[in-house]
C-alpha cells in the first residue's frame, strides 16, 4: 500500500506551499493577533483559486477533491495559521452545506460573493441549552403566509460579527423529523448579531438573537427532515478542523525544532539533550499518526462523503496532536515560545479550542465507541416511569 501522496496532489501542495511563502509569510504575527477577519487576504486566496476548491465548477468552485482542500490547509497553516481559517471557511463548515443542499436560485444569490472572498456565512447552530445535545435546539421556523418566523438565540457562531449570511438550525415541528436549516441575511428585521464576546483562541463571536424575524420560503436550505443532511454535511467540517489543527501543530513543531537546533544552553545545542530528543520523537510521532488518519479520511470523501467513523476519528486524532504538540513545544522553547512575538503560543491557543468544537473529544469517543459496538448509545437520560 502507498502511503505517498500523488504526483498530481504533491504538485498542487508544492504549488500552494510556494503562494504561501510568497504572499502569506509577512504579516503573519500581525494576522494571528488581530480578531478581525483579514479581508485582503481573503481576496488574494480567492484569486489563487483556494476557496471552493472541492465544489463544482458549475457553482463557480474549482473542480477538485476533499484532499486538495486539506492539503491547501495544511500548506498555508505550515506559512500563516490565520490564513488557515480563510482556507477553511471557503471551503469546509457552512459554506459546504450550502454547496450541497442549496437551490441553484439560492446558489446564484449568494455563492458568488462568497467563493470571491468578499462576504462570509456563518454558522447558527449552537444554542444556550443546546450544544453537543444539538437534536434538542428551540429556535423556531412558524408558517406566517409565504415565508416563516424565526425566533430563538445561537451561540458561539464564528465569523458572526462579520458575516453577511446565516446558516441557522431550526425546529419546523417536534422530534428530529422537525428539524431543518434557513439562510438568514444580516439586517433582516428582527435578526440582531449581538456585541461580540473575546475567546481564547483570539476570535471574537456574537450570540444570535430572532424575534419573529421573518424570512421568505426561498430562504428555507433544507425543511422539515432535513437534519440528517445537514450532519452528513457537518462530518465534512471536521474534516477541515482536523486538517487545521494539526497543521497548526506542526507550525509549532517545524518552529521548536529549528529553536532546538540552534538554541545553545550548557555549551551544547538543545537537541543534544536526550530529554529533548525524546520529546520530538514523541511528537513526530503524534503528527504521523494523525496525519494518516486524516488523509484516509479524505480519500474517502473524494468521490462522495466521508462516513462518521472515519471522520470522527480523524477529528480526534488532529485535534489531540494539534494540542499536545503545540503545548511541547512552547514547553522546548521556554519563554520565547510563552512570548507574543512567537506564533507558538497562539498555536497552543488555536488548537485548544478545536477540541470542543465541530464536536467535542469526548462526543468523538462515544461515536466511535458506537463504530466499535455496531449499535447506538443514546445519551439522553431515560424518563422516569411514571
Amino acid at each position: 500500500m502507498d502511503f505517498t501522496l500523488s504526483e498530481e496532489h504533491q504538485a498542487f501542495a508544492d504549488s500552494v506551499a510556494r503562494f504561501a511563502q510568497d504572499k502569506l509569510k509577512d504579516g503573519a504575527l500581525a494576522r494571528a493577533h488581530s480578531p478581525h477577519y483579514p479581508w485582503e487576504t481573503a481576496a488574494l486566496l480567492a484569486e489563487q483559486g483556494l476557496l471552493g476548491i472541492a465544489f463544482p465548477e458549475a457553482d463557480g468552485g474549482q473542480g477538485g477533491t476533499l484532499m486538495h482542500a486539506v492539503l491547501a490547509i495544511e500548506q498555508v497553516a505550515l506559512v500563516c495559521p490565520k490564513s488557515a481559517d480563510i482556507v477553511q471557511a471557503g471551503n469546509f463548515g457552512p459554506i459546504r452545506t450550502f454547496v450541497e443542499y442549496a437551490t441553484p436560485e439560492q446558489k446564484r444569490r449568494f455563492l458568488p460573493d462568497l467563493l470571491a472572498g468578499r462576504k462570509l456565512v456563518s454558522l447558527g447552530m449552537t444554542e444556550p441549552d443546546a450544544g453537543s445535545a444539538v437534536t434538542e435546539l428551540k429556535t423556531s421556523a412558524t408558517p406566517d403566509g409565504d415565508g416563516f418566523l424565526i425566533n430563538g438565540s445561537k451561540v458561539f457562531s464564528t465569523h458572526s460579527p462579520e458575516a453577511e449570511l446565516f446558516l441557522v438550525y431550526v425546529r419546523f415541528g417536534p422530534g428530529v423529523g422537525g428539524i431543518g436549516s434557513v439562510l438568514v441575511e444580516k439586517g433582516t428585521p428582527g435578526f440582531e448579531v449581538g456585541q461580540p464576546s473575546s475567546f481564547m483562541n483570539g476570535e471574537q463571536w456574537s450570540q444570535l438573537y430572532f424575534e419573529n424575524c421573518r424570512i421568505p420560503k426561498e430562504n428555507v436550505l433544507l425543511g422539515a427532515g432535513g437534519f440528517k443532511k445537514q450532519i452528513s454535511g457537518f462530518n465534512v467540517e471536521r474534516l477541515g478542523n482536523s486538517a487545521r489543527a494539526l497543521a497548526v501543530g506542526r507550525h509549532a513543531f517545524n518552529t521548536a525544532r529549528e529553536h532546538a537546533l540552534t538554541r545553545r544552553q550548557f555549551g551544547r545545542e538543545l537537541c543534544e539533550f536526550q530529554g529533548i530528543q525524546w520529546k520530538f520523537a514523541e511528537m513526530a510521532l503524534k503528527l504521523e499518526q494523525a496525519q494518516l488518519m486524516l488523509y484516509r479520511a479524505a480519500m474517502e470523501g473524494e468521490h462522495g462523503l466521508p462516513s462518521a467513523q472515519s471522520t470522527a476519528m480523524a477529528k480526534l486524532a488532529c485535534n489531540l496532536a494539534g494540542w499536545e504538540v503545540s503545548n511541547d513545544a512552547l514547553q522546548v522553547m521556554g519563554g520565547m515560545g510563552f512570548s507574543q512575538e512567537s506564533l507558538v503560543e497562539y498555536c497552543v491557543r488555536r488548537t485548544r479550542g478545536w477540541m470542543i468544537a465541530g464536536g467535542s473529544i469526548e462526543i468523538l469517543k462515544n461515536r466511535i465507541a458506537e463504530g466499535v459496538f455496531g449499535k447506538t448509545f443514546p445519551q439522553r437520560m431515560a424518563k422516569e416511569p411514571k
